[in-house]
Order: C-alpha cells, then sequence, then structure tokens
C-alpha cells in the first residue's frame, strides 16, 4: 500500500504573504501619515504649546484668588482691603474721596468736567505735593 503525501495548496503561501504584506503597508502608512504620525508631529507639538500656555494661564489665576481667600484669613485680615471692597461693592464713597467715571471701553474719562480739574485744582495739587 503506498503511501502519498499531501501538498499543501500554493495559494495558501501566498495568500498569507499577500496579508502580511498589507498589514505592513498598513502599519507604515500610520506611522507617516496616521493621526499620531511623522507628519503631524509638528502639530502634535503646538498643541502641546497652546495647551502648555493655557494651563499656566489657569495656574496663575489659581495663585490670585489662593491669594485672595488668604487674604479674608480673619487672623490677616487688613482694615483698609475691607473697607476698599466694601466701599467698591456698594458703589460708595467718602465726602472727601475725588471720583473719576472712566469709561470702561476706552479707558478715558466720561465728562469734560475732568479736563477743567487737571488744568486747574490737579495740576496745582500735583506741583505742591512732591510725594505724588
Amino acid at each position: 500500500m503506498p503511501t502519498r503525501l499531501k501538498r499543501p495548496p500554493f495559494w495558501r503561501h501566498l495568500a498569507l504573504t499577500a496579508a502580511l504584506l498589507g498589514v505592513q503597508g498598513y502599519l507604515g502608512y500610520s506611522a507617516i501619515s496616521g493621526q499620531f504620525g511623522i507628519e503631524n508631529r509638528a502639530q502634535i507639538i503646538e498643541d502641546i504649546q497652546v495647551l502648555e500656555d493655557k494651563s499656566s494661564a489657569l495656574q496663575a489665576e489659581i495663585d490670585a484668588f489662593k491669594h485672595r481667600v488668604q487674604l479674608m484669613n480673619p487672623k490677616h485680615l487688613d482694615p483698609d482691603l475691607i473697607t476698599e471692597r466694601a466701599r467698591a461693592l456698594l458703589n460708595m464713597a467718602h465726602a472727601d474721596d475725588i471720583l473719576v467715571m472712566v469709561n470702561p471701553d476706552n479707558g478715558k474719562p466720561v465728562s469734560g468736567k475732568f479736563q477743567e480739574l487737571i488744568d486747574s485744582e490737579l495740576r496745582s495739587i500735583i506741583e505742591a505735593d512732591s510725594t505724588l
């Protein structure tokens, strides 16, 4: 009784080779042009820089809020700070205060009366008091 060995068909080897070449091609394309590939590296670095800048700005804002909270500590309350904040929140002023209404858009005084004060009273006050 003769034994005959069955040879595997040649197309299996070709199909396996073609599939492996396809996977390598896909991985190569992804390494160069994919979302995290070589071509997008500059964009990724730019995004990292933008996010670090935002993080720095937010950290500065957090530090400012922490400082304001520390100023409100009952052991360290500054009476000048309390009166300043209360007057700003209540829109109140002392009788001897000089108030200047400022336009928030351009930062200039609202009325022309301020220009008259600069020319007459304020200039003489500034010249008389050298500490200002």
